[in-house]
């Protein structure tokens, strides 16, 4: 098969499209033959040489595909050859062939494209592990997501709005704003123009940019509140008021999806077929795509992701 291999640690032209050996399925493991893949700030860490793939995982980039089962490890029960999928992955979705751990593949949801599909994974998981099993989200709380216009954002906004929360974001733009307004945000506040601050407080706040934003964060809280911090695109390094928290009675998590072990994936999987799926099979979400790029053209893809112009997600397809 071909994969996007990384040369060595650096800028988007180091993503080359290369033979490499088939996966073959390990016990409880089965094959997909990829029809599309979708890139993440992972993939770009990744790259860049500061974000290693956890042991034993496939050292191609690449953290949720779609496409079709292509064969069966030992054990494997609930799927046959030719089923569409979707799945999360710890790495390797870069790639026309993909062997996943069988707790981490999804059905493509009925109404969504088999290509479609490969944004859902990793945004779905992600939005759903950190906002409601973890921090909880319920009707009528108000809930803050920052980088409203990402994949990340996009699904939270539409989760939270499906499931009866009060819903803003954060945007960079004029157009991002209108885009997620859209989506169902009641407000998006511009960074560029707005301190989000004053738009609190939140119940839950999920966060991408760590340090930065931290104070800010945790003086947006309502008593009780919960940030949930995913990303470090604002630096790893920051005061932490204990005194405010404490008196907020309010709580940080600090938390991510790709290193975790094989059962605690499932479970997530398994409340976002549970929860998740029956909402994009009734339309009340949807995934939101951007734009399709070659997978051989995957540092065009790169490029794109990192100007931050786009809306949603970039896919790559086979």
């Amino acid at each position: 098969m071909h994969a996007i291999v990384i040369r060595e640690p650096g800028d988007c032209d180091v993503l080359t499209w290369t033979e490499v050996a088939d996966p073959e399925p390990g016990p409880g493991e089965l094959v997909i033959e990829v029809a599309a893949s979708a890139v993440n700030r992972a993939d770009v860490m990744q790259r860049q040489g500061i974000y290693d793939p956890p042991p034993g995982a496939s050292p191609y980039p690449g953290l949720e595909v779609s496409g079709r089962v292509a064969a069966l490890g030992e054990g494997v029960s609930g799927w046959r050859t030719g089923d569409e999928v979707c799945a999360l992955l710890a790495g390797g979705g870069y790639a026309e062939r993909v062997a996943v751990p069988a707790g981490q593949v999804l059905p493509v949801p009925r109404g969504v494209g088999l290509v479609e599909a490969a944004g859902l994974p990793e945004v779905a998981c992600t939005v759903w592990s950190n906002v409601f099993m973890l921090g909880g989200l319920k009707e009528g709380e108000t809930f803050l997501v920052h980088g409203g216009g990402s994949g990340i954002g996009t699904m939270a906004i539409q989760l939270a709005r499906a499931l009866g929360a009060r819903v803003l974001c954060t945007v960079g733009s004029e157009e991002k704003a209108a885009r997620c307004r859209e989506l169902g945000a009641e407000t998006a506040i511009n960074y560029r123009k707005e301190d989000f601050v004053d738009h609190g407080p939140f119940d839950v706040v999920l966060d991408n940019m760590g340090a930065k934003y931290l104070d800010r964060n945790v003086r947006s809280l309502a008593t009780g509140g919960r940030l949930m911090v995913i990303g470090l695109q604002g630096g790893t390094t920051a005061k932490l008021d204990l005194g405010l928290l404490l008196r907020k009675r309010a709580a940080v998590h600090a938390t991510s999806l790709r290193a975790r072990p094989l059962e605690e994936k499932a479970a997530i999987v398994a409340g976002v077929r549970e929860h998740v799926w029956p909402l994009l099979e009734a339309g009340e979400v949807r995934p939101v795509i951007d734009r399709t790029v070659p997978m051989a053209e995957a540092a065009r893809a790169h490029r794109a992701l990192e100007e931050s112009g786009h809306v949603g997600k970039i896919l790559l397809n086979v």
